[in-house]
């Protein structure tokens, strides 16, 4: 049996906010709304998908640079400003809006004695993004790999939440994440079960990993293994 179950943040927990894209946008004097940046979304995406794919790693910038030049901002002035927003995000993160059936399915988890974590590559301030969201009562630690200084897919990061969380060294998990190399790879590589969540994942063969589209489905597979 799983010791503990710990959540990715960034399209797990919490997503890119466009609305407070548009925002930031305007601090620096371009008009912009959340719906223009949310029809921009599906080619932006689809482009930052085929970059994981090829290996390039997490495309941060190439995600943003899609939102704002099929958003109507031209190519020279999106360089500039992809670059501030690169150099804000650890200050002011984009990827804050919450999703909600997952914050409540993580609010249960705790409820009910699980230990619940999160594990991210993030940029060194999660743990105040999650308060500053409200979000952080489920969690009894966040492993921030810009404060640990080791990333997904490196199972140290997950050895690292097992500590945190007080538990005995070796113990194992349960991790839910949408990326297939940084959260999937990551947990197996450290002996753990994985949830592969988000609404384009799929089944795979091997039963240490299951598929959820969405907060209900996961829900279903951690009854199923716990």
């Amino acid at each position: 049996m799983a010791s503990c179950v710990t959540f990715d943040a960034g399209q797990t927990l919490v997503e890119l906010d466009l609305d407070f894209l548009a925002r930031r946008l305007g601090e620096r004097g371009v008009p912009m709304s959340g719906d223009r940046l949310r029809a921009a979304a599906p080619a932006a995406w689809t482009r930052f998908d085929a970059a994981i794919a090829l290996g390039s790693g997490h495309p941060w910038r190439l995600l943003i640079s899609g939102l704002l030049v099929g958003a109507g901002v031209g190519e020279a002035d999106a360089a500039p400003l992809v670059e501030w927003l690169h150099g804000e995000q650890p200050r002011r993160n984009l990827w804050r809006a919450p999703i909600p059936g997952m914050i409540a399915l993580a609010g249960e988890l705790a409820a009910r004695g699980v230990a619940v974590g999160v594990v991210s590559n993030s940029e060194g301030r999660l743990a105040e993004l999650l308060a500053e969201l409200g979000l952080a009562a489920p969690f009894r630690c966040v492993i921030d790999s810009g404060r640990l200084g080791i990333e997904k897919p490196d199972p140290r990061i997950f050895d690292a939440a097992i500590d945190a969380l007080g538990l005995p060294p070796g113990s194992t998990g349960i991790h839910i994440g949408d990326s297939w190399k940084a959260d999937v790879e990551g947990a197996l590589a450290a002996g753990w079960r994985a949830i592969w969540y988000g609404a384009g994942v799929h089944d795979v063969a091997d039963p240490r990993v299951a598929a959820a589209r969405n907060a209900d489905e996961v829900r279903a597979v951690l009854a199923r293994w716990t």
